[in-house]
């Protein structure tokens, strides 16, 4: 048991390395189905401008063709008025979050209104690319991490100095420790899984090992 806990630490140097380049705070709820959000952005600037081209980058090859004939369609209706402007409008943002947010593996909830309040990490993250730089949200982030080791760490190492005194506080101790191993394991699983894709679960906890 010792070892494998001594081999995990080992490697929180480099999970937090690659966890705080960005992928980590990206695998949280985003907000591209927000009107606020770079999605419908995107998609307000291609209404604007006739051109299909700059929502094309949110959806995978194989739903194009879906996304430029709802396009067309739009363009189409939108010329009716400015309550069929609405409503294609409406239909077409709905259409492109649905399509997106399933070529990531995310579930669509519909689209929340402008100014929706989002997750501070993925908040952080977009300031950073606003800014052009990751110095802040590593800062940021470090401090947040750091202080949640610590605290399951105090937590479970004094729980430790009581465990055979009963068994109600050798639980105690268990609990501790159960809850400071998966949030160990959440870090390094966060760290090194893919986060190109909404639906991972990556956060999921691999089982505690009790050797």
């Amino acid at each position: 048991m010792k070892r494998a806990i001594t081999s995990r630490l080992k490697a929180l140097p480099f999970v937090l390395m690659v966890a705080l380049s960005g992928g980590w705070a990206l695998l949280v709820a985003a907000h591209c189905n927000t009107m606020s959000g770079p999605v419908i952005q995107d998609a307000q600037l291609a209404l604007q401008k006739g051109d299909v081209t700059p929502i094309l980058k949110w959806v995978k090859p194989a739903d194009e063709a879906q996304i430029r004939e709802a396009f067309k369609r739009t363009l189409a209706v939108r010329t009716k008025g400015p309550e069929a402007k609405d409503l294609a409008d409406q239909y077409f943002f709905e259409t492109l979050v649905r399509i997106h947010r399933e070529g990531e593996g995310a579930p669509y909830t519909g689209i929340k209104p402008a100014g929706t309040e989002v997750e501070p990490g993925i908040e952080a993250a977009d300031r950073a690319i606003e800014t052009g730089s990751a110095d802040a949200l590593v800062k940021a982030m470090t401090a947040h991490v750091a202080e949640g080791i610590r605290q399951r760490f105090a937590k479970v190492t004094e729980a430790k100095k009581h465990k055979e005194e009963s068994v109600e506080a050798g639980r105690e101790y268990v609990e501790a420790y159960v809850i400071f191993i998966h949030y160990v394991e959440r870090l390094h699983a966060d760290a090194m899984t893919n986060p190109s894709h909404h639906g991972e679960q990556a956060g999921a906890p691999a089982e505690a090992h009790h050797e």
